[in-house]
């Protein structure tokens, strides 16, 4: 018996799927903002969508192919994407707060109380969360 049979597949099939559903949604969120709405991204913007948009295609291979240790390659991304959005986030809220690269402190709206880093945020959390569960899932002595 391998490995990938030992894992409930349903379960783990479902949090990829809200993975990827949550990188898809923050990638077309991420281009009408830019693209239909004209805010131009800052270079933290970029660096946040450099680590998110791979994952809809990392989630989307691994629903289809049922490759169940992807969140190797997710972590890093989720867990890195989380350390950029808080840090603008920061940017954002603490006063006097000015950033290197330019721009990144402004705030072009809000959408349920979250500015669009917030929005970043909550679904590097959400896919780190999705991962750390399916490695729990996967990896027993994670436990």
């Amino acid at each position: 018996m391998s490995e990938t049979a030992r894992l409930p597949a349903p379960t783990a099939r479902r949090l990829l799927g809200v993975a990827w559903l949550v990188a898809v949604v923050a990638t077309a969120g991420s281009l009408f903002y830019s693209l239909g709405l004209g805010f131009y991204p800052c270079e933290l913007c970029w660096y946040q969508r450099i680590l998110m948009y791979p994952l809809v295609v990392l989630f989307g291979y691994a629903v289809v192919r049922g490759h169940h240790d992807v969140y190797l390659a997710a972590l890093p991304l989720s867990v890195l994407g989380i350390g950029v959005s808080a840090y603008q986030s920061y940017l954002q809220v603490a006063s006097g707060a000015t950033c290197s690269v330019g721009g990144c402190s402004v705030v072009h709206l809000r959408v349920l109380g979250l500015t669009i880093p917030n929005q970043a945020f909550v679904g590097f959390v959400l896919v780190t969360a999705a991962m750390a569960w399916l490695w729990r899932l996967r990896d027993p002595s994670a436990r």
